[in-house]
């Protein structure tokens, strides 16, 4: 009789730590709060049954195995949620709320994104009504984590789609370890979850900007989360190389602007953790940050300035102990990853001579790390303020050269072209000058060159772009163009 009762306890609690596990797997991903707001004896008890259930269950060693990694990967998600969270802040939800409040972020109804698509050109708050009715879908890239879709909202409206890429290497790894597709988009999908509040929080020039989002059950899993951002241009660091000069201080201007911003943003110092190339893109020639899920305000704790070794591949530095922290290391980092994947090879090169002392302390100075983004943002404004006002135009040794070229007004020359390099036209010689003397001087300084055609078109700056050309027989009527042919030629 003892016996027949000890087996029926055994399964009584079986079947209710069974029953608790399944609630467990059926929770939608990101109900943090829940977890949160068990008590200690709901967490005392959970605990208790599941020893219980260990202790009474003959369980295989394999069985147990398994059941300890898909405990450990839960762990990692809850880790992930904290983590994120620093970034919110997040709506408050009641428990078990029904699914459209059941989101990390609430959607609008469908009818107001509808109609603010309407109002704002497609650029409104977006949602899944957006997705749904995306057009020309076409794959970009991918990461470890995630893929990146190009797509046109309105016919016209162009974003990107970010989603956790399920054939991923961090979702293939995850399922082949712990089997749990279900868990593995959920440790996935928290990086883009915490990416899209970075975006909502941090507001500056140089961070894409997040339009909008949709949560949608997708292959069998629940609340698959897809971010509608900006759509921009992946960085080609060897054609970054071929573009003209002003192109890539633009790069290295908007590179700062945003450095300086995360060493002060309303979240703390905030350092890249994941700083490449590839996680940077262009919109309309200005760099923006669009990988933010490895950001961390974190700054190293020390006890002394032993600790605070700030690694690199080709060297190190050791920074000061502070107040139980590493003073400026999230700072420090940024710096001098930018330094190295882009000041040393996009700044100093074919610059104008006169600036080339100034771009070279820069390089200098951030490959040394002896200023902090303040200094080095001041000095890269200082640059900007001498290219665009035209002080870097050394002398006026070209000012009597204008005699001797022919003006001709609202004039182009079609044909006759020559390359250079660098050139904002693949085919031509088309470069940015201040004025009619720099293009004077451009010229004389190619052999080839006998005119120029000064066009209607500018740069970011101001500067004007300029045809040169190596001959003028071809010369046809153009309204608002200045062509300068050189006498005798």
């Amino acid at each position: 009789m003892k016996r027949r009762k000890v087996v029926v306890a055994a399964g009584f609690c079986l079947s209710f730590f069974l029953g608790t596990l399944f609630n467990l797997l059926s929770v939608p991903a990101f109900e943090h709060q829940q977890h949160q707001q068990l008590g200690k004896q709901q967490q005392q008890q959970q605990l208790q049954q599941q020893q219980l259930e260990a202790s009474l269950e003959p369980t295989t060693a394999a069985a147990t195995s398994g059941h300890a990694q898909l405990q450990s990967l839960r762990q990692q998600i809850r880790a992930r949620l904290r983590e994120a969270l620093r970034y919110g802040p997040f709506p408050e939800r009641g428990a078990r709320p029904p699914l459209e409040r059941r989101r990390l972020m609430d959607l609008q109804r469908a009818q107001e994104e509808e109609r603010e698509e309407r109002e704002h050109g497609g650029a409104g708050r977006l949602g899944c009504s957006s997705v749904d009715a995306a057009s020309d879908v076409r794959f970009v890239g991918s990461g470890y984590t995630k893929a990146v879709y190009r797509a046109a909202l309105n016919g016209s409206f162009a974003v990107a789609l970010k989603s956790v890429d399920f054939g991923g290497h961090d979702m293939e790894e995850c399922v082949r370890k712990y089997g749990s597709a279900g868990d593995c988009y959920r440790l996935a999908s928290v990086k883009l979850v915490k990416e899209m509040a970075l975006m909502e929080r941090l507001q500056h020039p140089n961070i894409l900007k997040l339009y909008g989002y949709c949560y949608q059950d997708s292959n069998d899993i629940k609340d698959t989360v897809t971010a509608i951002t900006e759509l921009g241009s992946p960085l080609e660091m060897i054609q970054l190389l071929q573009t003209p000069w002003e192109e890539r201080f633009r790069i290295c201007l908007s590179l700062m602007r945003l450095l300086h911003y995360l060493a002060h943003s309303p979240l703390g110092s905030l350092t890249l953790l994941d700083f490449r190339p590839r996680q940077f893109v262009l919109v309309d020639g200005e760099l923006k940050v669009t990988d933010l899920d490895d950001a961390s305000v974190e700054e190293t704790p020390c006890s002394s300035s032993a600790d605070c070794l700030l690694e690199f591949p080709a060297r190190n530095f050791t920074l000061q102990c502070s107040s139980g922290r590493c003073q400026g290391i999230n700072e420090k980092r940024n710096l001098y990853n930018a330094y190295r994947f882009f000041f040393t090879y996009l700044l100093p090169h074919s610059a104008p001579t006169a600036l080339r002392p100034l771009l070279d302390k820069i390089v200098n100075s951030t490959g040394e790390l002896l200023w902090g983004t303040d200094e080095t943002l001041a000095h890269l404004e200082k640059a900007l303020d001498v290219y665009r006002s035209g002080q870097y135009l050394m002398n006026d040794t070209q000012t009597h050269k204008t005699a001797e070229y022919k003006r001709v007004v609202d004039a182009s020359i079609p044909g006759e072209n020559y390359r250079c390099w660098p050139s904002y036209q693949h085919d031509g010689c088309m470069l940015s000058v201040y004025d009619v003397r720099e293009a004077i001087g451009v010229c004389e300084s190619h052999a080839q060159c006998r005119a120029f055609v000064l066009t209607n078109q500018s740069t970011w700056t101001g500067h004007q772009l300029a045809l040169f050309k190596t001959g003028s027989s071809s010369m046809t009527s153009a309204k608002g163009k200045l062509t300068y042919i050189k006498l005798g030629s």
